[in-house]
This record gives C-alpha cells, structure tokens and sequence, in this order.
C-alpha cells in the first residue's frame, strides 16, 4: 500500500489520513467536515483512530488562525501518554503479588505525599492548588496505568537512542487533568457556549493560561501515578517521554493547532497503544505538515460504550476479559468499564501503525506487550 491510498483529501481544507483497510464511522467524518467551518478555521485533519465525540471528532487535529476553540481540546486537557522504563528485569515479576499490591491506586495519595506532590508541582511549573488531592489518580474512561514488555526492537539504532532495554519492565500511564480540565471548560461553556474566542482578547488569553496550567498539571499528575505504582512494587524507573494529546497551542507563523486525540509528530518519540488487549509502538515522527503535525493517539473506538456493553455481555464473562488474548491481566472491578473497555471494542492498533507508515508519517521502533493493565479496583457497574 502506497502513500497515495493513505492520505485522503475530502474537501479542500480536510484531510484523512486512513486507508480503505480503516474503517471510519461516517458519523465522524460528518463532524470533522462540520469542524472545517468553523469560522477562522483554516484546516482539519482525522487521524487513522478517528471515531465520534459528542459534538466533534476524536482522533482530529484543528488548525485556525487566530481563534481558539476550547470545545476542540475538550474537558480532559492535558491527558496524555508517559513512558518509564523500570528497573525491574522481566524474569523476576510476579504478577499476582503486583495485581495485589496495585489495588491501592483508587485511593488520593496519603500525607506521605506532600512534599513529592509539591515537588513534582514545582517540576513541572504547576500553579493551581484546587486539585491537589486528585493528582496521582488515574481517573476512569479509556485512562489506564500498564506494565509491559518490549516485545519486538524494529530499529535497534533507534531504540538504543532512547536507552530502550529488552530485558526490563515497561510502564505506560495514560491519564489527564482530572477535574481541574472539566472545571476549565465548564467555565468556558457557561460564558461562551461551544463559541470560540480570539486568542489575543482577555478571555483567550485568561483561557490560555488556565489551560496551560492543567497541561502541566497533567504531566505532574502521570508523574505522581509512576512515582507511586514505582513505590508500590518497590521499582525505581527512568521517564523516556510524556507526549500530550488533547491541547491547543500556537504553531508558529501558521495559527493555532488543536488536537483532540491527536499525538504530536513534531516533539520526538512518542507511544501509540491499542487497546488493552493489544500491542503499544514507540514510534519516531517524520516531521510533516501532512495530518497537522499530528499522529494517532491509540486504536480509536469502533464502538460507542453503550453499543460495546449490549455487544459483549451475553457473549463474555467479567472473568473473561479479565485476561486478555496475549495472556496479560487488566484490574478493572467496575464491569460496566470492563466491556466497555474491552479490546473488542477497538479499532486495530497494527492497521492504525500501519496507515501512519504508509503515509510516511512514522518510523517503527518497537512494539511493547501488555503484562498487567490497571484501571480500577473499585466495583460498580452493570
């Protein structure tokens, strides 16, 4: 498959990157093109995870000129991918005494904390105070804290450069900015509806810096689930990125780009996971224009929540998506999350990688297995 097949030009200022292996739900490309004419909205672009959100896609990048439209961001600004590398070779975990000892990751961190809470805080330059006790939560939804392995090394050169081991554990946190995003938005919608705002104006610029902060508090927050899922297990680890995929932020001479599901291409390496029962690639970016700037941020959902719990729950057991077909474990006691979450429910991470490659976007790194999946210990649900 060539690069012609993966890039697709819908109207004049919409791009797809998908092949016609992907499957798009048409509901999305309805709001992507809706997105396109927005006014000052310049272009837009879907991703190969591209699927529907309540009033715009998810899996998009949004390029305007001078307007910003915090509804693109949406309320979990900030939410992103961490990656560390453990000091934890493979041949000594055991996973049933880490599923134990995980379990206390739903609850706020103690007063143990504070000082790492503050000096993570002053790490990352984070200024609000109002959501402290939420930070090193993880949160619901498709967030999730996981121990893998590198299972296939596509360019040792590449995977030496970011001190890559075979022989160690993995831990990749996906999470955002908690309440304190869904505050920043709320704010918004109460003054301005779903409108946009100029940028330079009092209210961009008020916007801008609230959202700037929950972005920081977002990589504080992924920071704080390392430190203490390391502290739990008694692991130590070395950060190798944090890459944010739902922020707006200004692309110089051009406008201002928002993604909403959207990776990064132009901050280095960065991690694409599927779902939880599927493989993550560390992939490098081939800088471009072509898709925004902008990457997959996973597999995307194939079906809506609703759609995945009357599809799956009279065909599996909770215990039986409690291991997945690549033998790993997923801790997740809420049931309704469990089918909700279910890789069935997800698109194909190796098509995602797979469309990105043909397009010329990526260089394959590695590919990394999921061992444990961790989302929550708390029952509910169903």
């Amino acid at each position: 498959m060539g690069t012609f097949n993966a890039i697709k030009q819908i109207e004049k200022n919409i791009e797809l990157i998908a092949s016609d292996k992907t499957w798009i739900e048409g509901k999305a490309i309805e709001q992507l093109k809706f997105s396109a004419k927005l006014p000052d909205m310049l272009k837009v672009a879907g991703m190969p995870d591209l699927h529907p959100g309540k009033s715009y896609p998810i899996g998009a990048a949004f390029l305007s000129k001078n307007t910003l439209y915090p509804y693109l961001v949406g309320s979990d600004i900030g939410c992103g991918m961490g990656l560390w590398q453990t000091d934890k070779p493979i041949n000594k975990v055991k996973i049933s005494r880490w599923i134990d000892k995980l379990s206390i990751l739903d609850d706020p961190l103690d007063l143990d904390w504070l000082d790492e809470i503050e000096q993570t805080k002053q790490q990352f330059g984070v200024i609000s105070r109002d959501f402290d006790q939420a930070l090193g939560s993880i949160g619901g939804g498709n967030h999730f804290a996981e121990l893998q392995i590198v299972d296939t090394i596509f360019d040792q050169t590449l995977a030496e450069a970011i001190h890559l081991s075979k022989k160690h554990v993995q831990l990749l946190v996906h999470s955002g900015s908690r309440g304190y995003g869904h505050e920043i938005l709320n704010q918004h919608i109460a003054q301005f509806n779903s409108a946009g705002i100029v940028a330079d104006s009092d209210a961009g610029v008020a916007y801008l810096n609230k959202h700037d902060d929950a972005v920081r508090w977002a990589c504080a927050n992924r920071a704080l689930i390392a430190s203490q899922i390391m502290a739990t297990l008694n692991i130590d680890a070395e950060s190798l990125l944090d890459v944010t995929h739902n922020l707006v932020s200004k692309q110089n001479g051009i406008g201002w780009l928002h993604r909403k599901g959207a990776t990064p291409s132009d901050q280095g390496v960065v991690a694409i996971p599927g779902s939880r029962g599927a493989h993550t690639y560390l992939v490098k970016p081939i800088k471009s224009a072509t898709g925004l700037f902008s990457l997959a941020h996973g597999a995307g959902r194939k079906w809506q929540r609703s759609e995945a719990k009357a599809r799956l729950s009279n065909k599996y057991r909770v215990q039986d998506l409690q291991k997945t077909s690549l033998g790993s474990h997923v801790v997740c006691k809420n049931k309704a999350l469990l089918y909700e979450e279910a890789p069935q429910a997800y698109k194909s991470i190796d098509q995602v990688i797979q469309d990105l490659k043909d397009a010329g976007l990526i260089e394959l790194i590695a590919s990394l297995k999921p061992i444990l999946t961790y989302k929550t210990s708390k029952s509910g649900g169903c």
